[in-house]
């Protein structure tokens, strides 16, 4: 099927929903530590539900990862595994920076990584940006990139303006200096997600070749990309478990507490999932111009997260000029997917473009 940028930018704005919005579960979460509830989050959204999702609407699975290149299928692996540490240090953003900020700094070089990168670790930046479309995608990048900058300059008037005391109210563990350090090793670990599904294309390829509809042609990458990230982050939950004497948390307590924390927490993991599931087939329908998703898809996250940060009152008692920042951020970051999109589209329909012209 030919490209279709806009339904393309279309499922990334849902994965971003799902993206932005699957910390808020977390906020019910009663009297477990922050590793327990990781953890079970983390067995819904990277070891059940890829391979539910992929059974479902993938033909042969088995077969295909029988014809995928070895190499290929423990690159995706390795690379899932560096994304979940991006993954992990991202959760202690929220915790730090609450969800607005957090998200803003972490997909901000999460963003930038991700996008520039693999097309030049593949050595094809200079061919990509050579037609029109291309360097409509750019502009567009450069754009969103403006956009988290925005966002991130309206945190810091957030953290001038507010007292201590009021910082708290709304994120109970504030602290800026070190939230900032651990979202920009989380936006740079995270962007090891691109890499990933770059890596995985052959795996992607032989499920087309066993009969998979493209647009779910990633779902079979995602199970080995997740799996990697299960592995760094069972490991430094089960650490914190031992060091916070907190594994008693998945049994300790009663039977409606539990019953609500693992249906909260296993929740969580299932709108998480949703993001990558979107984003797999968002990334199919973009055409030449497929890494400018990642883009996309972390634009769609900020602004969504920090709708949710305003309506969690995150930003309450800052002054009307510093939300004005935070709105003309949001609307820089959706203008951008517009912009990337277009560009995508043009990518697709050169002779639009001449058409134009000729006028």
């Amino acid at each position: 099927m030919p490209p279709n940028p806009f339904l393309g930018v279309v499922l990334h704005a849902i994965g971003g929903l799902s993206a932005g919005s699957f910390y808020l579960p977390f906020k019910r979460v009663a009297k477990w530590k922050w590793e327990s509830y990781w953890m079970i989050q983390g067995v819904l959204a990277w070891i059940i539900m890829p391979p539910l999702a992929a059974w479902l609407t993938t033909p042969n699975l088995w077969q295909i990862f029988s014809h995928s290149p070895a190499r290929s299928m423990i690159l995706a692996w390795l690379f899932g595994a560096l994304w979940g540490i991006g993954g992990l240090t991202f959760g202690l953003s929220m915790r730090y920076l609450g969800l607005s900020l957090g998200y803003a700094i972490a997909l901000g070089f999460c963003a930038a990584f991700g996008t520039l990168i693999p097309p030049m670790v593949n050595g094809t930046m200079g061919t990509l940006f050579a037609g029109s479309g291309g360097l409509i995608v750019l502009g567009g990048i450069v754009v969103c990139l403006m956009g988290i900058a925005l966002c991130g300059y309206a945190g810091v008037c957030k953290e001038r303006e507010l007292t201590e005391e009021q910082k708290r109210n709304s994120v109970q563990e504030f602290s800026l200096a070190k939230g900032f350090a651990v979202a920009i090793f989380a936006g740079v670990m995270s962007a090891c997600m691109a890499f990933a599904i770059n890596a995985g294309k052959p795996i992607a390829d032989a499920a087309v070749a066993a009969g998979t509809p493209a647009v779910y042609q990633n779902n079979p990458v995602f199970i080995l990309i997740m799996a990697g990230g299960f592995t760094t982050n069972f490991i430094w939950c089960v650490a914190l478990n031992f060091k916070n004497k907190s594994g008693g948390d998945y049994l300790r307590g009663s039977r409606q507490l539990l019953l609500g924390n693992y249906l909260l927490a296993g929740l969580a993991g299932v709108i998480w999932f949703g993001q990558f599931f979107f984003y797999g087939m968002g990334t199919t329908k973009m055409g030449k111009y497929d890494f400018s998703s990642w883009t996309i898809h972390m634009a769609f996250i900020i602004v969504f997260s920090s709708l949710w940060g305003i309506f969690l009152k995150e930003w309450r008692g800052v002054s009307r000029r510093t939300m004005s920042k935070v709105w003309l951020g949001l609307g820089v970051l959706t203008f951008s997917t517009v912009v990337i999109g277009f560009g995508n589209y043009v990518a697709a329909h050169p002779e639009l473009l001449n058409a134009f012209r000729g006028h």
